[in-house]
């Protein structure tokens, strides 16, 4: 991360807690909030990202899925799916300047979660995010692909990651 300005680092720690505490709060428009058009999220396992193999958890690879991804959640399933209470920890470990006004950022994070129905928090998952950014100002995700550790969690994943 040698010789990254610190205004554009703080802009894509900030871009990355508005998008844990939007997660965390289930607050599903806050987090499309974080993308950039075109923008895209994908959410799968380490073994399929190093095999070359697209199947993951969720691949919503335009902006127009992230909206639906958000209708899912908020007016689709809000009654379909057991909730529980997400928390992300994170920790930015490099930033590659690609030219412009664009970067490349991985993060690591582990999510825990705790069901309402047990109290029991639990790891739900860890890996590493790799995003395309744009600072420009504030910062945005053009492209956040959450890697995950292992390709088993421990229940349905209803929310990104």
């Amino acid at each position: 991360m040698n010789g990254i300005d610190s205004k554009v680092r703080d802009a894509i720690e900030r871009l990355n807690l508005t998008y844990i505490r939007a997660l965390d709060r289930r607050d599903m428009h806050g987090w499309l909030a974080t993308f950039d058009r075109p923008g895209s999220y994908v959410c799968i396992p380490k073994e399929n990202e190093d095999r070359g193999l697209p199947i993951g958890y969720m691949l919503d690879d335009c902006y127009e899925r992230l909206q639906d991804r958000v209708t899912q959640v908020t007016k689709i399933q809000p009654d379909a799916v057991e909730h529980y209470q997400p928390r992300h920890f994170t920790q930015l470990v490099d930033i590659k300047h690609l030219g412009g006004v664009n970067y490349r950022v991985e993060t690591h994070f582990t999510v825990n979660y705790t069901p309402a129905d047990t109290g029991r928090t639990d790891v739900l998952a860890s890996g590493t995010y790799v995003d395309d950014v744009v600072v420009n100002g504030d910062a945005r995700f053009r492209s956040r692909r959450a890697v995950l550790d292992t390709n088993v969690v421990p229940r349905y994943v209803a929310y990104p990651i």
